[in-house]
């Protein structure tokens, strides 16, 4: 299993338009095969901030999703990126 994670940074005033435009591929993720979970939110606390989870059965999945040719939005730009990919070697209970 695969976790997508991390934030990204754009203007305060961009961060709507930011989410608007990328409504439509949080979508088509969650029903692309191999897809466990997909989200970009507006993080609560910090107004420049947007929050990145995704979680993938496998890095084919992944890849056949972002290869797709599905929509390219049109987004705002962004500041900056940290985002990182983790490999889950097991799962328990919290």
């Amino acid at each position: 299993m695969l976790i997508i994670a991390g934030t990204l940074h754009l203007d305060p005033a961009d961060r709507e338009q930011y989410l608007a435009a990328v409504a439509d591929v949080a979508r088509l993720a969650r029903s692309a095969p191999g897809c466990l979970d997909f989200v970009q939110s507006a993080d609560p606390i910090e107004p420049d901030r947007i929050n990145i989870y995704e979680r993938w059965e496998s890095d084919a999945d992944l890849h056949h999703f972002r290869d797709g040719g599905g929509p390219d939005p049109q987004t705002p730009p962004i500041r900056s990126a940290d985002v990182g990919k983790y490999r889950i070697a097991g799962i328990e209970s919290p």
